[in-house]
C-alpha cells in the first residue's frame, strides 16, 4: 500500500448518526491520496458498526477503537496520531465536515515552502437556521506566511486545532500532543503550536465546516456550550494556567498580555453573557474559581476591553454578583445601567455608590461613555419589561420601565413606540412613559401581535420588539429587555403559529416566533422563495389571495 500524503483523523463518540457525513466529506476530497482514521472513544451506540461499514467500503479508512472512554477529544486524537502513516496530519470532529478542497489547499501551502503547519478559514454553520459565517474572519482575510506568532499575536484567538494541517515532523520534534484528562485541550495545543512553529501559512479559503448548535439540550451540547457546569469553568481556568506556565517556560512571556486579553475578550466573555441566567449558588461558586485567576492577569489586558465588559469583570471581582448579572444584560448593545453615581470630582461610576478601592474606581468609572453629552440617537437608556399579562387572542399587556441614568429626557410624560417587523412592514404601537422619579419612567402598552403585517408568502423567523423614543426631532431606538422567565404564549394568527417567549440567552429580550402553517407553509411560501421575477411574484400573490 502506498504512503498517503495526509492522514485525517475523525474522532467520534456516540455519534453514529453524523459519522458517515463527516467521513464522506473526507472521501470526497479533491486530493484523494488520504488516509482516514476513525478514532472511536469507546462509543456505546451504533458508532462501531457504522465505522466498520465505512472501513469495509473504502480501503483508505481505518477504524481505531479505544479500550475505554476517555471523556474528551485528546486521547482519541493522540491514539490516532500514533498509527497515522502520512507526513501531514489533520483532525476532524464527527459532527463537522471538510470542504471538498480543504486537503488540497492546505497541502499546497506545505509544498510551496517549508512550514510547520498551514491553516485556513473556518466556516460556522448554525444548525438551527442554516446561517453561515466565518470564524475570526479578520485573522484569515488574506494569504500570508508568518515567521512565528509574535508577528501577529491576535492569532491566539484562533485556537482551533481542526482548522490546520500539521507537519508530522514538527509535532514529533517537539513531542507535541493533546493534553489528556482535561477539556479545552485545543487552547493549550494551539498555543504551543503557535509558539513552537518557526513558520506557518494562513490561507483565506474555507478548510473546515463547523456545525454549531447554540441552543442544544444540556445533555447533547458540545463542551463549549456546557458553561452551566462548574467543572467546565474549572477546566477552562486550569488550561489558562497551563498556557501561562508554557509561555513562561518557553521564553514567550512577551505574549502574556495578548493571551490574557484573549481570555478576557473570548473565554470570560462567553460566561459573562450567561450571568443573568445563573442562580446565586452558581454565581458564588464560579466567582471563587475565576476571581483568583483574574487577579494574576496583566493590567494591560483589562485596559484593552470595552468599558461595559470591564464593569462586569470588576463587579464579579468585587463579588457584587447580582449587579454583575444586571451589567451583563445587553453587553455590546449600549444598554445603560439602572443607576450611576458621581464623586466630588465629577467622575461617573456604575451603580449606586462610589467604589471604595482604587482598582474598582478605575474599572467602574464610566465617565468616558459620555452618558450626558453623547448624541441622542446613540444615548444609553435601559428599557425593561417588568410585567407581562396575557390578553385576548395573540395580545399581551406589557408594563415597561425605562431607566435614564444621565437624565437625558425632559421632566414629564414621554412619547414612546413599540416596534416589531416580521416582514418589510412594521407594527408600531405608541404609548406613554410617565415619570416615576428622576431618571425612571414607566408605561403600559397593549401589543396585539395579530395586527403585525406579515408578507403574503408567510414569515418564518424570530423578532424582538424595540422601543423608540423621540426628543427634539431626534429618534432613539433601543433594546427591550424582558423578564428572564415567564409562561410561553402559543397561539394562532392568520396562516401562522405564533409563540411569544423569553429569549433564553443573550440580553434576554421578548422573543416572538412565527411559523407558517397550512397552505402558506406547504405551497405559497416555497413557491415565493423560488421565484425571482417580479411578474411571477405578482402571480403568486394573486394565488395567495385566492386561497385565503
Amino acid at each position: 500500500m502506498s504512503t498517503p500524503d495526509v492522514t485525517v483523523t475523525v474522532i467520534v463518540y456516540n455519534d453514529a448518526e453524523r459519522l458517515t457525513r463527516a467521513v464522506d466529506s473526507v472521501r470526497r476530497q479533491t486530493h484523494a491520496n488520504v488516509e482516514i482514521v476513525i478514532s472511536d472513544d469507546h462509543s456505546t451506540d451504533e458508532t462501531p458498526e457504522v465505522a466498520r461499514r465505512l472501513a469495509a467500503e473504502d480501503p483508505r479508512i481505518r477504524h481505531l477503537r479505544l479500550e475505554r472512554n476517555s471523556g474528551g477529544c485528546s486521547a482519541p486524537r493522540n491514539r490516532a496520531l500514533e498509527i497515522a502513516r502520512a507526513p501531514y496530519l489533520m483532525f476532524l470532529d464527527s459532527d463537522d465536515e471538510l470542504p471538498e478542497d480543504a486537503v488540497a489547499l492546505l497541502l499546497a501551502a506545505h509544498r510551496e515552502r517549508e512550514i510547520d503547519f498551514a491553516m485556513g478559514a473556518v466556516q460556522r454553520v448554525r444548525v438551527d437556521n442554516g446561517r453561515r459565517s466565518t470564524w475570526m474572519p479578520h485573522l484569515v482575510a488574506e494569504r500570508r506566511t508568518l515567521d512565528g506568532i509574535e508577528a501577529d499575536p491576535r492569532l491566539l484567538f484562533e485556537h482551533l486545532s481542526t482548522s490546520k494541517m500539521y507537519a508530522r515532523a514538527f509535532l514529533d520534534r517537539h513531542g507535541l500532543r493533546f493534553p489528556e484528562g482535561i477539556h479545552y485541550e485545543d487552547q493549550l495545543f494551539s498555543a504551543q503550536a503557535y509558539c513552537l512553529a518557526k513558520a506557518f501559512t494562513i490561507i483565506p479559503e474555507p478548510v473546515y465546516r463547523w456545525y454549531v448548535a447554540p441552543f442544544a439540550a444540556s445533555e447533547a451540547a458540545s463542551i463549549s456550550n456546557q458553561r452551566h457546569k462548574l467543572a467546565n469553568v474549572r477546566d477552562r481556568i486550569h488550561v489558562q494556567h497551563l498556557i501561562d506556565t508554557f509561555l513562561a517556560e518557553s521564553g514567550h512571556e512577551s505574549l502574556r498580555e495578548d493571551k490574557d486579553h484573549k481570555f478576557l475578550k473570548h473565554d470570560f466573555r462567553m460566561y459573562a453573557g450567561d450571568l443573568p441566567y445563573r442562580d446565586e449558588e452558581w454565581l458564588s461558586s464560579s466567582a471563587d474559581i475565576v476571581t483568583p485567576y483574574l487577579d494574576t492577569l496583566t493590567p494591560g489586558a483589562f485596559a484593552r476591553l470595552p468599558r461595559a465588559e470591564r464593569v462586569v469583570l470588576q463587579l464579579v471581582r468585587d463579588r457584587r454578583l447580582p449587579e454583575a448579572g444586571l451589567a451583563a444584560r445587553g453587553l455590546g448593545h449600549g444598554v445603560a445601567p439602572r443607576q450611576v453615581t458621581a464623586d466630588e470630582q465629577g467622575r461617573t461610576y456604575w451603580g449606586d455608590r462610589v467604589p471604595s478601592t482604587e482598582r474598582a474606581r478605575r474599572e467602574l468609572d464610566i465617565t468616558d461613555l459620555d452618558l450626558e453629552t453623547r448624541p441622542f440617537p446613540s444615548a444609553q437608556f435601559r428599557h425593561e419589561i417588568t410585567e407581562i399579562t396575557r390578553g385576548p387572542g395573540a395580545s399581551v399587556d406589557l408594563t415597561v420601565r425605562t431607566y435614564d441614568p444621565a437624565l437625558r429626557l425632559p421632566v414629564g410624560p414621554q412619547r414612546a413606540t413599540l416596534l416589531i417587523a416580521p416582514g418589510r412592514r412594521r407594527l408600531s404601537v405608541p404609548f406613554r412613559l410617565s415619570p416615576v422619579r428622576p431618571g425612571i419612567f414607566e408605561g403600559h402598552v397593549h401589543l396585539d401581535l395579530a395586527a403585525a403585517p406579515l408578507p403574503f408568502q408567510g414569515f418564518a423567523g424570530v423578532r424582538h420588539p424595540l422601543l423608540r423614543l423621540q426628543h427634539q426631532g431626534l429618534t432613539h431606538t433601543g433594546l427591550l429587555l424582558a423578564p428572564l422567565a415567564f409562561p410561553t404564549l402559543t397561539t394562532r394568527v392568520p396562516h401562522h403559529r405564533l409563540t411569544l417567549e423569553p429569549e433564553g440567552h443573550g440580553p434576554g429580550r421578548l422573543q416572538v416566533r412565527w411559523e407558517p402553517v397550512g397552505l402558506t407553509a406547504r405551497l405559497i411560501g416555497p413557491v415565493a422563495r423560488r421565484v425571482a421575477r417580479p411578474r411571477v411574484k405578482r402571480a403568486a400573490h394573486l394565488v395567495a389571495s385566492a386561497l385565503k
